[in-house]
């Protein structure tokens, strides 16, 4: 089992998620997208690829965050973050992860420079899965 980060120094990057169902999240990120599970209960701790994602409920204003709520996406339509997956072969994987029961806006679009394709995550965060193309 991967080890949940603690860098002895600097810092390193993890992605909080709320969810609406975390074991579902949880299983997303590591049975379709092939993570490792570092905690199971709220909050979950997937490992996937070098970064780690963080999945638990909302809840409501804290003593160090007083006037913030955490709370799912109200508009699927509307972003102002997603997740962006670097990938070697986007074909490859796009058809192992749809096996795996990923929902895919559309198959991978050519764009000249890069391959892409969105698909969304059970509690509907966009995660765009590109591959750059050698220029």
């Amino acid at each position: 089992m991967a080890d949940f980060p603690a860098p002895k120094e600097g810092f390193i990057v993890t992605y909080f998620l709320v969810s609406n169902d975390v074991a579902k999240s949880r299983d997303f990120y590591a049975g379709v997208l092939g993570g490792e599970v570092v905690r199971d209960d709220a909050p979950a701790v997937v490992q996937l690829a070098n970064s780690w994602l963080i999945i638990n409920t909302g809840g409501g204003p804290t003593d160090d965050k007083p006037d913030v709520t955490l709370d799912l996406p109200t508009d699927q339509n509307r972003v102002s973050v997603f997740m962006n997956l670097r990938v070697a072969d986007i074909h490859s994987l796009y058809e192992e992860w749809k096996g795996r029961g990923a929902q895919f806006i559309t198959e991978p679009k050519d764009h000249g420079y890069e391959i892409r394709a969105y698909m969304r995550d059970p509690d509907g965060y966009l995660i765009e899965v590109g591959q750059l193309v050698a220029g």
